[in-house]
């Protein structure tokens, strides 16, 4: 059998559990949640294909014109209020923060996810100490992670509220195995390790890195600095988003690829032009329709994400490359389409390079780029500036003025990093 017939046959038995979970949630909206009531109305979909083709595609837009026309949670509630136990609100990345309520079962569902999230991690329940340093606020993603791992069996420890010398130590003293964080702050860890007499010659007990929360995980320059700053550890990627909880982690059977949790998600990869399904191998919009978070689902939910569609030998959906762009985030420079991702990819290569802010200049109708990068301590190199620039030149054919800063210049962040910068044109 070739091994499109191979595939096609473990879709098929995919698509199979995915339409009986979907086919009941659609049976329980249609009498129970107004928001679809209102959306969908009785369609008589009898098929995954009858669903793609009359269920229409939702957008962040329309569920904050939900919230602003019934505050302050919207009309998306399969349940009354009162069956709801959890809050979460979204960080603001790419619109005003938005508030979601879970049912206990919902809830539960997302547990579930992360369990299996952390069984392809390798995770060892009742071995592992988990340690996530960080704030707790009203973000979804690492509430879940936090109670999964305490469901398993594994001893958790919370960062709030501490300066990273002083995580750095607890990590030691609590011999800490597992760290659950972003990208941007795993390697600001990193980086204060090696720079710190403290810690620089310290044997770490850190042998698992899960990322999240960041597009970047699966990058292999970011892979490659964090690997060099902690390399006694490994890497494993995690993506997902308030409206839809965990969707994807690392594939087993490819590093620098996520594959997304099915049980739980249907996916879709769109051309964002035409809305049609796009090829293997192929790039376009991941959209996802959830299937157990029945308190407040998302059908055909365009996510923003860009992403290459791929199929392991089991027929699983993978994402290959991770997250690669975020198609809301995209600049036009000059007529040339600028992805913050592909900025980044430029400017981890550069080993010297520790932290850097872009910031966006508007003169009329045209757009620049200047980029601030800060170096490590004590580096020296009056040529860097040049390099980069030339490097960003090659990548994007086009020319971006570069500023280097001295270390401990640029802010650093704990959570998402929020590099790009909007400059408000003088008034004159």
């Amino acid at each position: 059998m070739s091994r499109a017939a191979q595939i096609e046959q473990h879709r098929g038995i995919i698509r199979a559990s995915q339409w009986e979970r979907l086919s009941a949630l659609l049976d329980t909206i249609a009498v129970m949640n107004p928001f679809y009531r209102k959306r969908i109305g009785p369609l008589g979909m009898g098929s995954l294909e009858d669903f793609v083709r009359l269920c229409p595609l939702l957008t962040k837009r329309m569920l904050v014109a939900d919230r602003e026309e019934h505050p302050p949670y919207g009309t998306n509630h399969t349940y009354p209020l009162e069956n709801y136990t959890r809050f979460c609100q979204t960080s603001g990345t790419t619109g005003p923060p938005m508030t979601y309520l879970d049912s206990r079962d919902d809830w539960g569902s997302m547990l579930r996810a992360w369990e299996l999230i952390y069984d392809y991690a390798r995770l060892e329940p009742g071995e592992d100490r988990l340690f996530f340093p960080f704030s707790f606020g009203p973000f979804l993603g690492f509430w879940t992670a936090f109670e999964a791992a305490t469901h398993l069996g594994c001893m958790v420890v919370p960062g709030g509220g501490l300066s990273t010398n002083a995580r750095l130590q607890l990590m030691l003293d609590h011999r800490i195995s597992v760290l659950v964080t972003t990208p941007t702050y795993a390697l600001h860890m990193g980086e204060v390790k090696q720079e710190s007499d403290a810690f620089r010659d310290q044997k770490f007990a850190l042998r698992l890195i899960v990322v999240a929360g960041e597009a970047g995980g699966s990058q292999t320059a970011l892979r490659e600095r964090m690997a060099a700053l902690w390399p006694d550890a490994t890497v494993f990627d995690h993506h997902g988003l308030t409206e839809t909880g965990p969707v994807s982690c690392q594939d087993p059977e490819l590093p620098l690829s996520l594959r997304v949790l099915e049980d739980f998600h249907l996916a879709e990869v769109l051309d964002p032009a035409t809305g049609r399904e796009v090829l293997e191998g192929e790039e376009g919009e991941l959209v996802i329709t959830t299937l157990q978070r029945i308190g407040g689902p998302m059908l055909r939910y365009r996510t923003g994400d860009l992403v290459r569609k791929r199929y392991t030998g089991d027929g699983s959906l993978c994402l290959e490359g991770g997250v690669l762009n975020r198609l809301d985030d995209m600049v036009c420079v000059r007529g040339v389409n600028i992805y913050p991702s592909a900025v980044d990819s430029v400017l981890r290569s550069f080993q010297e390079v520790v932290e850097y802010q872009v910031r966006e200049h508007r003169s009329g109708p045209l757009l620049d780029l200047k980029l601030i990068v800060e170096t490590r301590a004590g580096y020296r190199d009056p040529t860097l500036a040049d390099r980069i620039s030339a490097a960003l030149r090659d990548s994007f054919q086009l020319r971006m003025a570069v500023q280097v800063v001295a270390a401990g210049t640029l802010p650093r962040f704990e959570f998402k990093a929020r590099r790009w910068i909007k400059e408000t044109p003088a008034v004159r």
